[in-house]
């Protein structure tokens, strides 16, 4: 009983654990690098920058002079966007393009043009002032932007669709839509032949041949200056101009690296 009493009087102790560290290990540093944010940089979320639809621009299409350079396109909302928008000049240079309402926008070049080649025909064309009309305001409600006419080879009054689709040019005639619309040099391509060859006979035109250009804004005629082959990478003749020309682009027959180029200026 004695021996009893004397073991429950004895206290009871905590129990005692050690915890011992994991072995240091192969781990190597960490190689994730926390990024950083300058104020005030080319990048600053906080700068006042316009994100709203009135700055948006629409890519230019694949293929096009424009197609590769940074910053370039159509605007979005150009009647309310008061944005500039840069092009490419397609003789080197480059441009921006300000919408400033009525019948187009201006084209103003911000850089020296290069020296252009000698086989291009510069009569037509002048680095101080070049203008440009967007399609915006020109749709009729079948989708055309206006009709052209070549009185000598009886093409009379085809529709011209905007852009150069192997879909618009199989219903009519292709607006090139790095080119302007209306004022300065409107360019166009068509196929030629079959029953949608509407450029088959455009290489039978001679200087003083008439062209009839008709759109929302009126009627302008044309007299052929200039009828000959071109390479087809050679784009000169789709550059920007300051009198209102229009450039006529097709096919050479069996030459693939050929192309018909028809150009004239306008008379009234």
């Amino acid at each position: 009983m004695l021996i009893m009493m004397t073991a429950s009087m004895t206290p009871a102790t905590a129990m005692t654990y050690n915890f011992g560290g994991s072995s240091p290990g192969t781990f190597a540093k960490p190689t994730s690098v926390e990024p950083e944010t300058v104020i005030g940089g080319p990048a600053d979320e906080s700068d006042n920058i316009n994100r709203s639809k009135d700055s948006a621009v629409i890519p230019p299409p694949f293929g096009s002079p424009d197609a590769n350079t940074p910053g370039t396109g159509e605007l979005l909302t150009p009647n309310i966007s008061g944005v500039t928008v840069s092009y490419s000049d397609i003789s080197g240079g480059s441009a921006t393009v300000t919408n400033t309402g009525g019948s187009g926008s201006e084209y103003h070049p911000v850089s020296v043009m290069p020296d252009i080649p000698p086989q291009v025909d510069v009569s037509y064309s002048s680095p101080a002032v070049n203008r440009f009309t967007l399609p915006d305001g020109m749709f009729y409600e079948d989708g055309s932007i206006g009709t052209l006419s070549i009185p000598r080879i009886n093409l009379n009054n085809i529709k011209v669709y905007e852009d150069e689709s192997l879909e618009n040019l199989s219903r009519g005639i292709g607006h090139f839509r790095a080119t302007s619309c209306w004022d300065g040099n409107a360019a166009f391509a068509a196929h030629n032949r079959g029953t949608i060859g509407y450029f088959g006979q455009i290489h039978t035109l001679r200087n003083g041949d008439r062209i009839e250009y008709r759109t929302v804004y009126g009627l302008r005629v044309y007299e052929v200056f200039f009828v000959g082959q071109i390479q087809e990478t050679d784009l000169s003749r789709l550059s920007r101009t300051d009198e209102n020309i229009v450039t006529l682009i097709t096919c050479v027959n069996g030459i693939p690296e050929l192309r018909w180029c028809v150009q004239a200026r306008e008379v009234r």
